[in-house]
């Protein structure tokens, strides 16, 4: 006859349920980050290099430093974020689990957009680099709303987990959407400003974090 699990039991392969979705989540926020730098290209040139060739060459690069920057910036302040949201989970179930799996596909996919937008952000092609950048945060934005619905749901909620927390997440990933759909509707005018909105957000979540 089954006999009923012991409480201890089920504590810990609660624990060790939500310890392994944070790890798997770590790793791919951890590559996705590792790969921005890739976009970082040493000069080459036909014959001997010059100290101003180099320095000019380097200079020429900047589009490949803004794009790194922000997207690293933007990665990192989403795992910060998606660490906080899981803090305050006590269990992963299946819809959980899914959901944060939908997330980390997009995560994983961060370095190609700025990639294009290394590639083109100071040529004639910047609206459509940048268009794309922005439109491809439209839907990581939507992805966080999906986990935070899926995460602050009651049967998988910690039992000490913050409502005030809750809700101050809640109002500021609300943020998300409408403001990359602008950065979006912006980008093929104003491509540069389109990366200031995205630049915006980021700070402002990071500000955020002072306050979990």
């Amino acid at each position: 006859m089954a006999t009923a699990e012991p409480a201890a039991n089920r504590e810990t392969s609660t624990e060790h349920e939500t310890t392994r979705l944070e790890a798997f989540s770590d790793g791919v926020f951890a590559i996705a980050i590792t790969l921005l730098v890739l976009e970082i290209k040493v000069p080459h040139f036909e014959g001997t290099a010059t100290s101003s060739a180099l320095a000019d060459a380097l200079l020429k690069q900047w589009p490949s430093y803004l794009a790194l920057v922000t997207s690293f910036f933007t990665v990192l302040i989403m795992w910060v974020h998606h660490h906080i949201v899981l803090r305050l989970v006590r269990r992963a179930d299946v819809n959980l689990l899914f959901v944060n799996g939908f997330l980390l596909l997009f995560i994983s996919v961060v370095p190609f957009p700025t990639a294009v937008v290394a590639e083109y952000l100071g040529t004639p092609a910047a609206p459509a680099a940048c268009t794309l950048y922005a439109g491809f945060f439209v839907g990581i934005s939507v992805c966080f709303q999906l986990l935070v619905g899926s995460a602050f749901r009651e049967t998988v909620l910690a039992p000490d987990a913050s409502h005030a927390t809750i809700r101050r997440l809640r109002r500021s990933y609300w943020a998300g959407p409408p403001l990359y759909l602008v950065a979006t509707a912006t980008a093929p005018f104003f491509p540069l400003a389109a990366i200031g909105i995205c630049t915006a957000l980021w700070i402002f979540w990071a500000a955020m974090t002072r306050e979990c």
